[in-house]
């Protein structure tokens, strides 16, 4: 992995979908497709790469059904079909490159994440430093 894969481990092939403007909330603020979906409590690159799997028409109703629960944005009411549409534009293309389905696959889940790998060996350490400490404390015979 290089470099620039550690400080942003996201498809870039997604920016251009997760940063589109889905209009202005209550307050004025720009709502992007990215916010909108957190806000829902979805993982916006985890969707964004099983949109990209199902195909744009497929991937276009489902927008559709999210951004018809997300009340934020008031013009989404009427309008978050065409908005889903226009949206699903963006998605990159289903018949993905080698590289984007990896980085979708490990969005998805199909690979351990990094912090959970570091979690992982965390615990681990925290274990061998118990039975290094125990083993010590007991041999003063």
């Amino acid at each position: 992995m290089n470099a620039q894969n550690v400080l942003n481990p996201h498809p870039p092939e997604f920016e251009r979908f997760l940063y589109a403007s889905v209009g202005k909330d209550r307050r004025g603020y720009a709502v992007t497709v990215l916010s909108a979906l957190a806000r829902l409590g979805l993982d916006p690159w985890k969707e964004t790469a099983e949109l990209v799997t199902l195909g744009r028409l497929a991937a276009q109703t489902r927008l559709g059904k999210q951004l018809a629960r997300f009340w934020d944005v008031p013009t989404l009411a009427g309008d978050h079909l065409m908005v889903a549409r226009d949206l699903s534009q963006l998605l990159p293309e289903s018949r993905v490159s080698g590289s984007l389905k990896r980085s979708a696959d490990t969005v998805t889940g199909d690979r351990m994440s990094t912090s959970k790998a570091i979690w992982v060996a965390l615990g681990i350490a925290f274990l061998l430093l118990q039975v290094f400490l125990i083993g010590a404390g007991g041999s003063d015979e």
